[in-house]
């Protein structure tokens, strides 16, 4: 009995290794090669797939999804004979599983290589400052050649990037000193306008300010002048309307004469011809007060200024 079961259990698991090579399960988004005897058969999509036991032979498991494969930097010489290093990444995507197995060694290796080789053929006849400043031409010229060259591969490149542009370090501080001198030039003009923008506000602000002192001082003149007016209206009515006499005239034009003499400056002091006039007249009105004085019987001064009068009224009779 002991021969049989051991048999039996060989069978069992010559069974159970038969259905796991039978049931093959493919995820999504990759593909499988099948091959019988060596030679390719049919490729396997995602989801459950029978094939013959120990006669089909998976050949390779390739993921369908979009890949990202960043490549060293490699050094490029541009066209003005100045090397330098250029960083690369490439999207790509298998859209047939048989061509990428058979039709290529290495899809991965050839695609880097050709990578290379087109970014020199590219580089090579740009200048440095043109591959520094045209990144996005240089893309679409590196995906073009790619996409054409790995299509016959089943491989589909959807994008190529530049991740960095590289030049030599002697060139990097020649760079970046006129860089540095070009912000500087920036600086320096930024700050000229500024500081003519300042002079011009300044100047407008110093207008203003001279425009409107002018204009208040012509008001004041103005207001000034109309006062003065309306005071000279105001005497001018107001002895009109008393009727001065020429006495009065007289001491008032006396009072202004220390008036016109006053002052440090004043070294020269000429008679007006009207002041004998003012005097005559002064003098007539003191003559009349002291008259006044006499008749009310005051002081001897005054008497003898009455003599005279009484005089000549005796001497009528006297003839």
């Amino acid at each position: 009995m002991e021969p049989v079961i051991i048999v039996l259990i060989i069978l069992v698991v010559l069974v159970f290794i038969a259905l796991i090579k039978t049931i093959q399960v493919i995820p999504q988004a990759s593909a499988a090669i099948v091959e019988r005897f060596g030679r390719y058969t049919r490729t396997l999509n995602a989801g459950l797939n029978i094939v013959v036991p120990f006669i089909d032979t998976i050949r390779n498991r390739i993921d369908l999804r979009e890949q990202v494969v960043p490549f060293p930097p490699q050094p490029v010489i541009t066209q003005d004979n100045l090397v330098v290093n250029i960083d690369t990444v490439i999207y790509y995507q298998v859209t047939d599983a048989r061509a990428a197995t058979y039709e290529v060694a290495s899809y991965i290796q050839a695609i880097e290589q050709l990578t290379v080789t087109t970014l020199r053929n590219i580089i090579g006849g740009m200048d440095l400052e043109r591959t520094l400043t045209s990144r996005e031409e240089i893309n679409a010229a590196l995906r073009g050649v790619l996409d054409e060259a790995t299509g016959k591969w089943g491989i589909r490149v959807n994008r190529v990037e530049l991740k960095a542009i590289e030049p030599p370090t002697s060139i990097q501080d020649s760079m970046e000193k006129q860089m540095r001198a070009d912000r500087d030039k920036r600086a320096a003009i930024l700050q000229a306008e500024g500081v003519r923008q300042s002079e011009i506000l300044r100047a407008e602000g110093e207008k203003q300010s001279q425009i409107l002192r002018a204009e208040g001082e012509a008001k004041a003149a103005a207001l000034r002048a109309e006062g003065e007016a309306q005071a000279v209206r105001t005497v001018f009515e107001a002895i009109h309307a008393g009727d001065p006499d020429q006495k009065l005239l007289s001491y008032q034009y006396l009072q202004m004469l220390p008036k016109i003499a006053e002052g440090d400056a004043n070294k020269l002091w000429i008679v007006p011809s009207e002041i004998g006039d003012a005097l005559k007249g002064l003098s007539g009105a003191m003559g009349n007060f002291g008259g006044m004085g006499g008749g009310s019987g005051g002081n001897g001064g005054a008497s003898a200024g009455a003599v005279p009068a009484q005089e000549r009224r005796e001497k009528p009779s006297i003839d």
